[in-house]
């Protein structure tokens, strides 16, 4: 059945164009609070990140939740990672984010959290989609829901963090430059690191509510680069805007991407027989991940690009370490979605327990040369069913052999289909591309 409003994380766009407005957001907060309502008095935990939008929106979401007999519990700004951590502490029914991620201040969007920090189920997504049907009412006034602020839920989430590395785990003589991108872990991230005994230098740590993700953070690392040279620090830690991605800076001012991170997060688990099982990656992880944890000996699957499918390829091997080359990582052996700022700790410990610089355990994996071709198309088709172009694919996938791959990805978006190839010879992939996009221009 399809969702009119619910998409793969939640639902998003511009802010004043629907579905982001505040009469839509007055009744989504009263059609979950109906639906979780159903199961007794209920309690819902509500989190954003820093754009000037989420004070409207908190305040609508507070007064649908509390017209549908719901007590809210406000947690002001907080990383998604947090908010979700926060549901299960407080044993909330369901967590709410205000957050659009890594987009800019003009967008915003909402996510919800199950009461066990995971995604809603689709059920209960369809159920509320549902609910936004009816005439919106009104519970007893004895009955409203009453809000409250949790003033210590940055304090609370911030000893979490440090809980997820050992406790002799010190940062002590080590100069960390950290990127909030003036989003909602500008009062979290530095704190945890100068509390485990680093030197913090702050910058996207200054949200005005309009410059969240504006030239800063995960998304765009060229003023850390820059930072970590300058200050001559050790590395450079990147969030985005809702704080659950992470890229990093190694001391020489090269980015360190999400496959190089999973990786050594990967190999630090399993020198220590902890990994259980192996990695899920996506459909855009580099073909040097794959190839690097083969050679320890170390299973990797593909999952469709999207943290929720890496999350759902966890549960259902039981494994614990997935993640993007965008930067989502996730650690389910410490959360229940991906988390920048326990990546970071995890890739910190591990650089303290290898004696490495992060330099140095980035270069244990060999990351592949990639070419991607977007190939535009006249109307939405699927290109890659037909004959031509499978012939095309598997007579470059001969020729790679196991010295690369192949990928052709409709864009979900867009009538693009992009023409990816990877390989161990830059030259070679970037003709090899160009040869399966023309294919594709010609069977079409």
């Amino acid at each position: 059945m399809t969702k009119r409003y619910f998409g793969t994380d939640g639902i998003r766009g511009k802010v004043g164009t629907a579905p982001i407005t505040p009469d839509f957001m007055l009744k989504l907060g009263w059609a979950a609070g109906k639906v979780f309502a159903r199961e007794g008095r209920s309690k819902i935990i509500i989190g954003k990140d820093t754009r000037i939008s989420g004070y409207m929106f908190e305040s609508a979401l507070e007064s649908g939740l509390a017209a549908a007999g719901v007590d809210v519990l406000l947690l002001g700004p907080m990383p998604t990672p947090a908010i979700a951590y926060l549901t299960r502490t407080f044993r909330c029914n369901a967590g709410i984010v205000i957050s659009a991620s890594h987009n800019p201040y003009y967008d915003n969007g909402i996510k919800f959290f199950s009461e066990q920090g995971t995604k809603l189920p689709d059920e209960i997504e369809h159920a509320i989609e549902a609910q936004m049907d009816m005439a919106m009412t009104t519970v007893e006034a004895a009955e409203l829901g009453k809000a409250r602020r949790i003033d210590d839920a940055a304090g609370r989430y911030i000893e979490f963090c440090k809980g997820t590395v050992s406790g002799d785990l010190s940062l002590k003589g080590m100069k960390i430059v950290v990127d909030c991108a003036n989003g909602a872990t500008y009062h979290i991230a530095p704190k945890v690191l100068r509390e485990l005994g680093a030197t913090v230098v702050e910058v996207g740590a200054s949200p005005d509510g309009i410059n969240i993700n504006e030239e800063c953070g995960a998304t765009s690392t060229a003023m850390l680069q820059r930072t970590v040279i300058e200050q001559q620090a050790d590395l450079g830690v990147a969030l985005d805007g809702d704080g659950d991605r992470l890229i990093m800076v190694d001391h020489t001012g090269a980015e360190v991407d999400g496959d190089e991170l999973l990786f050594i997060i990967a190999m630090a688990m399993h020198r220590k027989a902890q990994l259980k099982g192996g990695v899920v990656g996506t459909l855009m992880s580099n073909f040097g991940l794959e190839q690097g944890l083969k050679q320890a000996g170390i299973p990797f699957i593909r999952a469709k690009v999207g943290d929720r499918y890496v999350l759902e390829q966890l549960v259902a091997n039981d494994w614990l370490l997935g993640g993007e080359s965008s930067g989502h990582l996730v650690c389910r052996q410490l959360t229940s979605t991906g988390d920048g700022i326990v990546a970071a700790l995890q890739v910190l410990k591990a650089m303290a327990d290898d004696k490495k610089s992060l330099n140095e355990l980035k270069s244990e994996m060999r990351k592949m040369p990639q070419t991607m071709i977007n190939v535009r198309l006249s109307e939405k088709r699927d290109v890659v069913a037909l004959p031509a172009v499978q012939s095309a694919v598997e007579d470059i996938e001969s020729r790679l052999g196991e010295r690369g791959r192949v990928l052709l990805r409709p864009s979900g978006t867009e009538p693009v289909v992009r023409v990816m190839v990877e390989g161990d010879d830059e030259v070679w992939v970037e003709g090899l591309c160009e040869e399966l996009a023309e294919a594709v221009r010609q069977a079409l």
